[in-house]
């Protein structure tokens, strides 16, 4: 399958989308190998987690609001975070894809959760450290990634939580909600 869904998504996006979708699939097959994770489910849910970025917006939505998930303010206030919860749909209504797993991965790629799987632990690592990705620091966040995922989430959500509010935008309570789970599991490591 998992070429196939790499054909599927050549078809679903422009080269730069592609290629970026490509290099999560590498960067989670990586992590998984790191921290013991299933190859096979980090492959597919990397290769397919920006399957329904290139949709347009009404899509989108449609998608996102019929996908059983909950849909946070915050979330339904900015487009950017519509492709992940509406791929949920895409993946179960079209690519017949029921494993919860792989499903929350794809969903909470862009936003985290608190208490996550270590398949989604390593999506979202892998979505902000794929080898195109250049912002600065990005290779302290893969050494972070490669060392301890639960310490890469906690780094990983600071960063986001400043430059969403250094933006002004809005965070969705899931992602306040990831950020003290894992400054929780930070502190918790510490003290041991």
């Amino acid at each position: 399958m998992a070429d196939e869904y790499k054909e599927l998504i050549r078809s679903m996006m422009g080269k730069k989308r592609y290629t970026h979708s490509c290099n999560v699939a590498d960067m989670c097959v990586k992590l998984a190998q790191i921290h013991g994770g299933d190859v096979n489910k980090a492959y597919t849910a990397g290769i397919l987690h920006d399957c329904r970025k290139e949709a347009d917006a009404q899509t989108q939505r449609s998608e996102m609001m019929s996908s059983g998930y909950y849909v946070d303010p915050a979330e339904l206030d900015s487009k950017s975070t519509w492709h992940g919860i509406a791929a949920v749909t895409y993946l179960r209504d079209e690519l017949g894809i029921t494993d919860e797993d792989i499903l929350n991965s794809v969903r909470y790629h862009t936003v985290a959760r608190a208490a996550m799987s270590k398949l989604e632990k390593i999506v979202y690592l892998g979505d902000l450290v794929s080898a195109e990705r250049d912002f600065p620091d990005v290779e302290k966040y893969r050494a972070y990634a490669m060392k301890d995922l639960d310490d890469g989430m906690y780094r990983a959500l600071k960063w986001a939580i400043q430059n969403l509010s250094a933006n002004d935008k809005k965070i969705p309570v899931s992602t306040v909600e990831a950020f003290n789970y894992y400054m929780d599991r930070r502190l918790k490591k510490k003290g041991e």
